[in-house]
């Protein structure tokens, strides 16, 4: 398992190669490997010229390693990889990657499909959006981001 909150890009080419060789060199025996990368959108106004993403050191990671713990106990994963970014961001930019590796597809795809509900609703994060004119909204919880984590009770 790892898990990276950092200000630098990452290379999704090569984060991905190198969780599947880890994974085929543990010999865990995974039939599956799920990868995702979430990316910075614009705001539906428009507006949205960058995303400011701040967090509290330490704390976030320990949160994210607590959830990626779970999901690999929930599923048998054979391995798991959360990268979250912070910082300013703009519109394109990768913003998150998270890849699980199984015995089988289902709990691959599950594992990272609840690691991307938490991520996006429970993790300490605050994003606020920057407009071209300097101010800043702070982006608030939606309903269908909180509803999607029930499917995990």
């Amino acid at each position: 398992m790892r898990i990276a909150v950092q200000t630098d890009a990452f290379d999704l080419g090569e984060e991905s190669q190198r969780f599947a060789s880890d994974v085929a060199t543990s010999g865990a025996n995974a039939g599956a490997i799920v990868t995702f990368t979430g990316v910075v959108r614009g705001s539906d106004s428009g507006e949205m010229v960058a995303m400011e993403i701040e967090h509290y050191p330490g704390m976030t990671e320990r949160a994210i390693e607590a959830i990626t713990q779970e999901a690999q106990q929930r599923w048998s994963l054979a391995d798991a990889l959360v990268i979250h970014r912070h910082g300013q961001l703009v519109p394109g930019e990768q913003i998150m990657m998270v890849a699980t590796a199984a015995r089988h597809r289902a709990d691959a795809f599950e594992a990272a499909e609840y690691l991307m509900d938490y991520l996006k609703s429970r993790a300490p994060f605050w994003k606020k959006e920057l407009t071209q004119d300097g101010t800043g909204n702070w982006v608030e919880a939606k309903d269908s981001d909180e509803e999607a984590l029930t499917r995990w009770d």
